[in-house]
């Protein structure tokens, strides 16, 4: 059967573009958020509030899960009754960065239920939510994807088939982050040491932007790095959670991660200072406090 009714559940900075995404697109969309004014703006966008969880997913033929973690997740579709609430042959679809481990267990009490599953975490920011220019890495079988495609293709623009089992979605999003967070970390480390010997800043992230040591990260993150109170377009304290789960993969699958290690902690180094919920291209200010300057 066609998807049509969804149910989403996390009505924040990207879960409310993508619902309107999916209003647009045609699918009927009732939401639920715990923040009263984020269902107001689903109504607005032309969904429909739901009141409780459960009543989110009442006969939904898919519940989208843009939520914090994994801890959510369960919650959501365990403990406050989303999952029994969704139609018999519903298809849940995980888009938050979970553990790959966190992930093969809800898959596993997903299907004991009846219900498939679609472990699906997105990469793009709130960038790409508000553009459905996300790129989504998704793994489920074949049919169980064919039958959520239309969904997906309503959100991202770069959809990716990564496997057949619940955890290799999640596991491609860790590499993606594991690279995300050290390229973050090395650009404030060139930038920090430019900065040390007193070189103009500007004129040294356009000469390393346009050469070989340039990277996407650097390009983005760089002329925030040197602002003082840059716009927050993704939290320090996103990436002390997404490289931690960068981590929790490497020793789950006996691989290790030295540079990941790292950098993370330097995320940890600047939240722990209070700046967990600055943008994340502050991670710069872990090395002006390892070099003692007080810029």
């Amino acid at each position: 059967m066609a998807v049509s009714r969804i149910a989403f559940v996390g009505l924040g900075a990207m879960g409310l573009p993508m619902a309107g995404h999916l209003v647009a697109a045609g699918f009927t969309v009732r939401g639920y958020d715990i923040r009263a004014e984020s269902r107001a703006a689903l109504v607005a966008v032309g969904g429909a509030p739901a009141e409780t969880l459960a009543q989110a997913a009442d006969g939904a033929d898919a519940l989208l899960l843009m939520v914090v973690n994994a801890a959510q997740a369960e919650d959501v579709l365990f403990a406050q009754g989303a999952l029994d609430a969704l139609a018999p042959d519903g298809i849940v679809v995980l888009m938050a960065t979970c553990p790959p481990g966190a992930v093969e267990a809800i898959a596993g009490r997903v299907s004991a239920s009846g219900r498939r599953f679609v472990d699906a975490p997105v990469s793009g920011g709130v960038v790409g939510a508000k553009a459905a220019k996300l790129t989504i890495m998704a793994a489920a079988p074949a049919g169980t994807l064919a039958a959520i495609r239309p969904v997906l293709d309503a959100l991202g623009d770069r959809i990716f088939h990564v496997g057949e089992r619940p955890g290799q979605g999640a596991t491609v999003k860790a590499v993606n982050q594991l690279l995300c967070g050290v390229h973050i970390a090395a650009a404030a480390e060139a930038l920090a040491l430019a900065g040390r010997v007193g070189v103009d800043l500007a004129v040294v992230l356009e000469i390393l932007s346009g050469s070989s040591a340039s990277s996407w990260m650097l390009r983005d993150r760089g002329p925030r790095m040197l602002e003082r109170a840059p716009e927050v377009t993704s939290a320090v304290d996103i990436f002390v959670k997404d490289l931690g789960i960068v981590l929790e993969a490497g020793r789950s699958a006996g691989a290790a991660l030295p540079l990941a290690a790292l950098a993370h902690q330097l995320f940890v180094s600047t939240s722990g200072r209070g700046d967990g919920a600055v943008d994340d291209s502050q991670v710069v200010r872990a090395y002006r406090a390892l070099n003692g300057d007080r810029m």
